[in-house]
């Protein structure tokens, strides 16, 4: 089965060559559902492949050949800045012979699901949609706004499954308030996106409760992020943004609260330390129920709401809070009896679509995941990236190594790059010094003409 992923669970990536290769596809969100995705769908009769996010229509022959279906789990995928993305995947699929199941695709607008935005890329969704149906028996979409979405542009086939993320442990959930309530001792865990911090207000949100927790920590999820931390680079856009705490010149960074995954085994690990998850990332949030620990997700737009509804993950519109927000009053009112009550049903809706869609799970058809976790807890993933602060001897080897190792190789590039050069050159002037054929014919036509008149002649 070939998945479409960043990067396959079992790959342990130094962070250097995770940052170069991005093989979180920009956001360590998508690692949280891929990897879960992965583990599901791992069963003695099935092998789980990594595509590492391809998705190039000349490849449809291999796949064809050497696969029995292929599974692509997506988030905000209905979105303009991603339609390039969504035009090529749907190229792809329409080469493909083998079975095509989406799972948790979303629309992605503002909170009050106004699709209008949405319009001038509703061609590309109809391709896209059409193309899948044509390969499964239905689409699998996170909630509400998505399946109201489709069914008003005439498609029939689609159902709610949520995001794979939430079922990484199948139908076991516990999430358990572990403090009666919180305190200035209290460890927070906060993340947001650069929109939320930027143009939200979730910046006044954070300054303010690092003032009152000291032990608050930022979780960052972008690409940008994970590269302000490691190697402090602001080329990015996103680097202009002084007020994320994953920017060098904010108070957290400097005082080494914040942090970004690579792997989200590690993620969710560090998790389990924390007391309390809030703001505006539905993965970063999803990675601390993950962990047991309590979250509230503060909704930004449609992608985050209708997740939640669907999920009864506590949650509050970001546009409607209090100027004073503490985290103390959203722990207080988070109630996650509807979360864990309702878990088990929705884990049976998510394996019903498996099966419908001709796809086993491990938890019904395997071990339970039991050696996915097992091999996991084998390997050795880089811990969460942390802000380059001081002149730490290992850290710096690590990555004055790995930009020697990229040096060599640039410089075996270039030096081979050079000879490609010089023979194409040779072969150039070769070419160049032999008459074209033309010349040859000119050349007989002025020699036979008065040959053969002389020879007609008699002379010699």
């Amino acid at each position: 089965m070939l998945l479409r992923s960043g990067k396959s669970p079992y790959d342990v990536v130094p962070v250097e060559e995770a940052l170069h290769r991005d093989v979180i596809a920009t956001n360590a969100g998508n690692l949280i559902f891929s990897d879960a995705a992965h583990k599901i769908l791992e069963t003695p009769h099935t092998e789980v492949v990594s595509n590492g996010m391809r998705a190039d229509a000349a490849m449809a022959a291999r796949i064809n050949e050497e696969y029995d279906a292929f599974v692509v789990p997506l988030a905000n995928a209905f979105r303009p800045s991603f339609e390039t993305g969504l035009q090529r995947l749907t190229r792809l699929i329409g080469k493909l012979r083998i079975p095509v199941v989406v799972l948790g695709i979303g629309a992605q607008t503002g909170l009050s699901y106004d699709p209008a935005r949405l319009k001038p890329m509703e061609p590309t969704v109809r391709e896209f949609v059409s193309a899948v149906l044509d390969r499964s028996a239905s689409i699998g979409v996170r909630g509400e706004f998505t399946e109201k979405y489709l069914k008003d542009m005439g498609f029939r086939d689609v159902e709610i499954i949520g995001c794979p993320s939430m079922f990484l442990y199948g139908k076991e959930l516990t999430v358990d308030k572990r403090v009666p309530a919180l305190t200035p001792e209290s460890r927070i865990a906060i993340n947001g996106s650069h929109s939320a911090v930027q143009k939200q207000g979730l910046d006044r949100v954070i300054t303010r409760t690092h003032a009152r927790y000291p032990h608050l920590r930022f979780v960052g999820q972008n690409l940008s992020d994970a590269r302000q931390l490691h190697w402090r680079d602001l080329s990015d856009a996103n680097g202009r943004v002084t007020v994320m705490p994953t920017h060098p010149d904010h108070p957290m960074y400097r005082e080494d609260k914040v942090r970004v995954y690579i792997d989200p085994v590690t993620w969710i690990d560090d998790l389990r330390d924390f007391d309390f998850s809030f703001g505006s990332r539905i993965h970063g949030n999803i990675a601390a129920l993950l962990a047991g620990t309590p979250a509230t997700v503060l909704c930004a737009d449609s992608r985050t709401l209708e997740l939640c509804r669907y999920f009864d993950i506590p949650h509050r519109r970001i546009d409607n809070l209090p100027e004073d927000l503490d985290p103390a009053r959203l722990y207080e009112e988070a109630d996650f009896s509807a979360l864990i009550g309702g878990h088990q049903e929705r884990f049976e809706r998510f394996t019903a679509f498996l099966d419908s869609n001709g796809l086993e799970n491990t938890f019904t058809h395997g071990d339970g995941g039991a050696a996915f976790d097992e091999r996991m807890r084998s390997l050795s993933f880089p811990a969460g990236l942390r802000p380059w602060n001081d002149s730490d001897v290992a850290s710096l080897t690590s990555r004055f190594g790995w930009l020697q190792s990229r040096i060599v190789e640039l410089s075996q590039d270039n030096a081979k790059l050079r000879r490609d050069v010089a023979r194409a050159n040779a072969s150039a002037k070769a070419a160049a010094a032999v008459p074209p054929p033309s010349v040859y014919r000119r050349a007989r036509r002025a020699v036979g003409r008065p040959l053969r008149k002389a020879l007609q002649s008699g002379g010699k």
